[in-house]
Order: C-alpha cells, then structure tokens, then sequence
C-alpha cells in the first residue's frame, strides 16, 4: 500500500508586521488620459479613491530599524523613471529608512491619472508636479501609522483560483492581427493568493491579496479617477474582515479582465467583487494561526473514521516559519537589437503630430482620432527609451524567504508564465510574486515563443526574447538554495 501523508503543513511566516494607509486620490481636473483612443485630457471625476498602503516587515528578533523591509503599495498603473527615482529617494529620506530597504509596488490601474511629470504641458499636467512633490509626506503618514501597529504577528497562506482574469493576446482573423484582447480559445486557471496577517493575540491585522489581472476593465471611455476593480476588491474583504485588504499585483503582462476596456464603473465594481468573493472564500478556510493538521488515527464508529484536528505548531515549527532573509541582486540582461533611437523616436513622434494637425485642418476627425493615438505611442516610447543605462540592462530582482513562503519582487510587467513555472517548480511552496517592483523601466518581458508575433506587448519590449525564461531560473536557483538552507 502507498505510504500516506500523516500532517499537512500550514504554509506560516512568523515576523514584525506593521500596516498604515493613506488617500492619495489627486485632483478632479489632472491630466487624465493613458489610453491612446480617448478623447478626454482631463479626469472629470472620482469613482473611488487611491490609496497608498505600508506595509512593514521584520525579523522577529531585530531591533529598532534594524532589518526593516518597506513595501510601498500605491494605487496608479505606474511612474517614469525620474518621477521613480525622486519619489524612492525622497520618501526614503522623510521615514530615514535605506531606499534599498523601500520596494513600491504599483496596482496598475490605468485610470488613476497619467501622474508623468514630462506630461506638465498637457490639459491638467500643472496638477502633476505638485502632486507629486505631495506623495512622499503622504507616504510618510501611511509609514508611521505602520510603525505604530508594528508587532509580532503571524502570515498564514493559502491559495484558490478566480477567473475573472484571462489570457489577453487574442488573433483576430478578419484583419489578421494580435489584438489586446479577451482570448476564449486558451483559458487559464489563475491562481489568487491570500495572506492572512493575525496578532499574537488572535486579533486580525490585514489580509492581503496577490492575484494577476491588468486593472482595465476601466477604459478610454472613462473620464473618472479609479482604482479600477481593485477599490471593490477591497471592500469587499475589508467589510467582511474589519481590516486592511491590500492588493499586491502579480505578473499580467499577458493577462486582462474578461469584461474590460468599457466605461461602464460598474463592471470594474463587480470584477472587483468576483475576485474578493474567492478571497474571503479562501479566508474562510484557513485554519487558526499556527496550527498544522494532524492525523489523529482511526475513530470506530458506524464507519471507521479517520480523525484529524488541528495542532499548534510545537517549537521546531516555530523556529523554521520564523526565517527571515533577504537577497536583492542585479541580473545583466541584452536589449533588443531592433530597437528604436531617440533620435528616431522624436522624428516618428513629429510626423505623427503633423499628420494629425493636417486631418484636423481637412476635417478628417477618424484619421486625426487614429494619428492622435499613435502620436500617444511614440511619446510613450521616447519615455522608454530615455532613461535606459548604457551597455546590458541591470534587470533588478528580489527575494524574501519568511518562514516556509518566498515573496518575489520584480520590475516590469512579466507574463504570466512566470508565476505559473515557480509554482510548478516548487508545488508545496507559497510563492507572492509582484509585478512592477520600483516601475517599469524595462517594460514587457512577453515569453520566447511570444516574440516574432504582432503582439503589442513584443513590440514595446525593450529587452530581447529569453529574458523571461533566464528571470524566471534566476528565482527558481535562489529559492532553490534558500530552502536547501532551511533551518541552518
């Protein structure tokens, strides 16, 4: 007979956990428009607020600042580069934490603002400077509003499935092209992680949910600031559980709502309501903190019953879910040949601009609609390209090993499969993975298989076809030898 399992384990981290968050909606009237195809400048409007969330993580046995692990999650789709860098350095300096010790991570909703200092010359861009120059006093409140809920608390994880999101790169056969959109023809179970944050009281401190899904449900139609599904998402946990619900967005690059691209803040509501919906399904099976379920033996009754119950964790548990470590390293990755200059850039960017004036003056509003669009294109690839480092690019990678879980912070917008190969690697392992770890300068990393199609995602990828595969190693080799290392 085969040889059957007696205990099943918990997935449990035993750290300092603290959690503050701040409104950072900006104001009704800033420049607004991130989609090429709207035909607004300015948000009209809010439909939910933004918020900025801390969350602060430590080893159990640290003092003071000491080891202090900041994620910072804010409620736009992401930041350019300088912007990036001025918020990190400065936010930095105001908590005075180590800005390596600061990771923000976007939700990514597209209909938050286009928040670009570069945009200042468009309608409503004078509102972005200051805003910006605000966030980081507003962070700052989230910060010490975690410090002061930081104590021991308990990480118990589980996982489910939600198919409000699929697969997003869609052939369309009549005009013989990769679209953006709802793929019917290759369905996906996406997982959808849940951490449950608990006091060593019992007391529930947060929840916090990692799921990957493109916030555009919300789209060019839409004139209203929003968190896009994400604000119902929260509700929804967070009426249910009377605390912090935190988003943490998971690599989407390929991945998208069902419903999306409307108007309509309704559907982004109800997406948002499917996805806490199986969150607080899955948080309502998880056991009591620090508990593993245990085989009991053979009870005699009408049927012989086979009892299990769940036990604490006895002091080697305690001792193994209580690791905290830390690596941050740089991984040398090769740009695209292909790519464009900024010399080139600029020209494109130009023509495109000239072409649309030239359609407004002949009355061709479609063909200025069109050349509009892809004058949006352009600027957004020059935003690209501009602050790209000379020579191979330093793709940055973290990994936090917190008791039996991994926590993975990248940069970008990887595919999806970058998720799904950890979690078929590793099984038996809670893996978080976050997309957009400090922005997005390196852009799309699509799979190998991906380039060569007429794929939006390949065609503003700036690093070359591989990349993902040699990230997704990269993490695969480093949670590989931490848990070699467990219990050392």
């Amino acid at each position: 007979m085969p040889t059957s399992s007696r205990v099943v384990i918990t997935p449990t981290s035993r750290c300092r956990f603290g959690i503050g968050r701040v409104d950072i909606t900006p104001p009704v009237g800033i420049y607004h428009r991130f989609w090429g195809a709207a035909s607004h400048d300015q948000a009209t409007g809010v439909h939910r607020p933004l918020t900025a969330t801390a969350v602060i993580l430590q080893p159990l046995d640290a003092e003071g600042v000491s080891e202090l692990h900041v994620l910072i999650a804010i409620d736009h789709c992401l930041f350019r580069d300088d912007d990036m860098q001025l918020l990190r350095d400065e936010t930095a300096r105001l908590i005075e934490v180590d800005a390596a010790n600061i990771t923000f991570t976007f939700s990514h909703t597209h209909s938050g603002g286009h928040i670009c200092r570069a945009r200042a010359d468009q309608p409503g861009g004078e509102m972005i400077g200051p805003y910006l120059d605000g966030l980081p006093g507003e962070i700052g409140k989230a910060f010490r509003s975690a410090c002061d809920s930081l104590r021991t608390a308990t990480l118990s994880y589980g996982q489910t499935t939600c198919n409000m999101g699929r697969h997003r790169d869609f052939w369309d056969e009549t005009s013989s092209q990769f679209v953006c959109g709802f793929n019917p023809d290759l369905p996906m179970e996406l997982p959808l992680d849940v951490v449950r944050a608990t006091a060593e009281n019992g007391d529930a401190l947060a929840s916090i949910v990692n799921y990957s899904c493109h916030p555009t449900t919300l789209a060019w139609d839409n004139t209203l600031i929003s968190p896009d599904y994400i604000g119902a998402l929260r509700e929804v946990v967070e009426q249910a559980t009377d605390v912090p619900c935190v988003f943490l967005q998971g690599p989407s690059g390929d991945i998208g709502p069902r419903d999306g691209f409307v108007g309509d803040t309704e559907v982004a509501d109800r997406n948002g309501r499917q996805v806490g919906y199986a969150a607080l399904s899955l948080l309502e099976s998880m056991p009591a903190p620090e508990a593993d379920y245990r085989y009991n033996g053979p009870v005699i009754s009408g049927a012989t019953i086979g009892e299990w119950e769940y036990a604490a964790q006895d002091s080697e548990r305690q001792r193994q879910t209580s690791v905290f470590r830390h690596r941050h390293w740089d991984l040398s990755l090769p740009y695209r040949t292909e790519l464009q200059t900024v010399e080139q850039g600029e020209r494109e960017l130009n023509e495109f601009l000239a072409q649309e004036q030239a359609a407004r003056e002949n009355g061709d509003n479609d063909r200025a609609a069109d050349q509009r669009a892809l004058a949006e294109r352009s600027r957004r690839l020059l935003e690209r390209l501009q602050p790209l480092p000379p020579g191979d690019y330093p793709f940055s990678l973290d990994v936090w090993q917190m008791g039996d879980a991994f926590w993975v912070a990248v940069e970008g917008e990887p595919y999806h499969a970058l998720q799904q190969e950890l979690n078929c690697r590793f099984p038996q392992t809670s893996i978080i993975v976050i997309e957009l770890a400090n922005g997005s300068r390196c852009s799309y990393l699509p799979t190998r298989e991906a380039y060569g199609k007429s794929l939006y995602q390949v065609d503003i990828a700036l690093l070359t076809a591989g990349c993902l595969e040699r990230i997704t190693d990269e993490l695969a080799t480093q949670i590989e030898c931490r848990q070699g290392e467990r219990g050392a």
